[in-house]
């Protein structure tokens, strides 16, 4: 008997919603699953993070969500329509910092996909990318190439890129992991305030405890591999205001004990 689940019922203040999500992967050595039947929901400005160990899948849902990989099983909706593929509804930041075309300037390669999938006049398209580099302090980096930017700033660039774009739903794989503690501290604040000012979708992929807490309105917590639901928290409490106070230590403690309880090796 096949068994059927109901269809969900688009919702206008969801913005992007995964049902019984299970991801697979063909190897050498057979079948391996990645993620099995994971829901969530992420209502019209809220920011979800996806937290758990190395190989819990995080990243998998991620490129599943962005259409680079097809679920095993299961649906998954942007503004309750099933996504057939890659989009300019959703943009994704990755952790790697060669993410901008290294021949054309940094307010060129922002304008680009404007162009292409917006269908933006030039001039259109770069005062769009103007005002998204002003955003993330680029402004005097607009003539710049890729090559001379610090990794900061070309996150800063691919951040704005993303931004300039208007998505319904942000992705961000790990963007700021492979910055030194000083760079990711103030890219964590700016998206914040770009959070507050903008009030964005973002799905955020992270495996510090400490940076899903701060940024998150929500998280989601898996297991490891393959990854299935072991807890979520509302986090929309915490902020730049109370970062490290009493309140956002104990909840680190908790995150922390839900997922060692899962022999999770996650970094706080």
């Amino acid at each position: 008997m096949t068994v059927q689940h109901a269809t969900p019922t688009p919702r206008p203040d969801i913005a992007l919603e995964a049902v019984r999500l299970t991801l697979d992967y063909q190897t050498d050595a057979g079948v391996v699953r990645a993620v099995e039947s994971i829901d969530f929901r992420i209502h019209r400005g809220e920011r979800l993070v996806l937290l758990g160990p190395s190989g819990c899948g995080k990243s998998s849902i991620l490129k599943a969500v962005a259409g680079f990989i097809s679920p095993s099983s299961g649906r998954i909706l942007v503004n309750g329509s099933d996504i057939a593929g890659p989009g300019p509804d959703r943009i994704v930041v990755f952790q790697e910092f060669d993410q901008l075309l290294p021949w054309k300037n940094v307010r060129d390669n922002v304008a680009f996909p404007l162009i292409v999938a917006r269908g933006l006049s030039r001039n259109e398209a770069r005062d769009a990318a103007d005002q998204a580099l002003i955003k993330v302090g680029l402004e005097r980096a607009l003539d710049a190439f890729p090559h001379t930017l610090s990794g900061g700033m070309k996150q800063r660039a691919a951040i704005a890129r993303a931004l300039a774009a208007r998505p319904d739903v942000l992705l961000m794989d790990e963007p700021f992991a492979a910055l030194d503690a000083l760079t990711r501290g103030n890219l964590q604040q700016d998206l914040l305030q770009l959070a507050e000012e903008l009030q964005f979708t973002l799905l955020f992929v992270t495996h510090s405890i400490e940076e899903a807490i701060l940024i998150g309105t929500k998280l989601h917590l898996l297991s490891a591999h393959p990854g299935r639901t072991v807890a979520t928290f509302d986090t929309s409490a915490f902020g730049l205001d109370n970062f490290g106070s009493a309140d956002f230590q104990a909840t680190i403690r908790d995150v922390g004990s839900y997922l060692n309880s899962t022999g999770a090796d996650v970094a706080a």
